[in-house]
């Protein structure tokens, strides 16, 4: 059985199941959180993070809350990213 996790997660199946996968809660949340329209799409309209200023790729992470960010190198903040 699926424990409800409040309104604030629309899929409450998904979210368990990335959580059983070692995802971060906020990270579980923000893909059980996605239309099911947009979770089959990869990509989008930003080129890849390797084509990205340093200075962009902090912006970033400062608008998803990557700490030390300050002292990351651009291959630092590359993987801050993805892994976030």
């Amino acid at each position: 059985m699926v424990k409800d996790h409040g309104p604030q997660i629309k899929n409450d199946k998904q979210y368990e199941r990335l959580r059983d996968k070692g995802m971060s809660k906020e990270k579980a949340a923000r893909i059980a959180n996605t239309d099911s329209h947009e979770a089959g799409k990869k990509g989008g309209k930003h080129p890849p993070y390797e084509e990205w200023k340093a200075e962009e790729l902090r912006d970033r992470a400062a608008e998803i809350g990557i700490e030390g960010r300050s002292k990351m190198n651009k291959n630092d903040l590359i993987d801050a990213l993805r892994n976030h």
